[in-house]
Formats: C-alpha cells, structure tokens, sequence
C-alpha cells in the first residue's frame, strides 16, 4: 500500500472512529447512552480528561462511564447530545492528532443545557486497527473562545 493510500485509509477510520465516540456518548430524551461501547473505541489504559474548570479530571474509562452512567440511571441526565462540527486531524504513521470541535446540548434535572468546545484526541493504530489513546476537551466559556481556525471542517 503506498504512504498516500495508507494515510487515506487512516483518516477514514479515524472519522468513523470520532463518529463512534459521539455516537457513543449521546443518546436522546427517553433513551439510554451505550457508554459500555467506549471500552471498544480506547486502548485498554486510555484516558479522558476534562480540562475545563480549576484542575483537570482525569479520567480512565471505566471512571469516566461510572459516574455518567449514574446520573442517567437516577434521571438526573434525561438527553445529551454532542456532535463535531469541525475538525482538523494529522496522522503521521501510526500516531495521529484530531482537534475535534463540538457542539453540546442536553436536559439534566429538567433544564435544558449547550455549549461548544474542542475535543483534542490522540489515536495510535493497534494489531486491531485505530484506538483513542486519550482526549483532552475544554469548553468555551467567558474568556475562552473557539479561534475561527478551528470552525472551518
């Protein structure tokens, strides 16, 4: 396979891939998030870490489903929904980078929520084909914009 075509083949399972993880952690009202297929998406010690408040929570996956699976069991988190709406990916062999920015919106304890913010995910390829590694995220809030660099796809 030429270095060309491998890098095609890459980016196109590395966006089926970000596609899964959205997929994944999204579910609407009345129904319920699949988060036990995340364990599918990430490398047996990869990491989560949300980055948006004084320190950052950093997360294995089974850490990061527990406490989300809880506040939709007790009906604390009723939808959610997340989706990229730009994103800028690098592979280089077999490493890649993916800015992912996105777009949030759900219900928890009866009121609606959004936002926006970047997603950076790290990706190895594996014996089993591609894998998250980690993804680092933070949201925008007052202060903190998304540059206009990262909202072209």
């Amino acid at each position: 396979m030429t270095p060309l075509k491998e890098a095609s083949n890459s980016k196109d399972e590395i966006d089926a891939l970000t596609i899964d993880f959205f997929r994944t952690v999204s579910f609407e009202e009345g129904d319920k998030p699949t988060y036990k297929n995340l364990y599918q998406l990430f490398i047996e010690s990869g990491l989560l870490i949300k980055n948006s408040s004084t320190s950052p929570e950093i997360c294995t996956v089974r850490q990061f489903i527990e406490p989300r699976q809880r506040t939709v069991d007790s009906g604390e988190l009723t939808g959610f929904k997340e989706v990229e709406t730009a994103e800028l990916t690098e592979i280089f062999g077999t490493i890649a980078h993916r800015f992912s920015t996105y777009k949030k919106y759900g219900i928890s304890k009866g009121s609606k929520f959004e936002g926006r913010g970047i997603i950076s995910f790290q990706f190895i390829r594996t014996d089993a084909g591609w894998k998250i590694s980690s993804l680092a995220w933070d949201d925008e809030r007052p202060g903190l914009t998304i540059p206009d660099r990262y909202k072209r796809g």
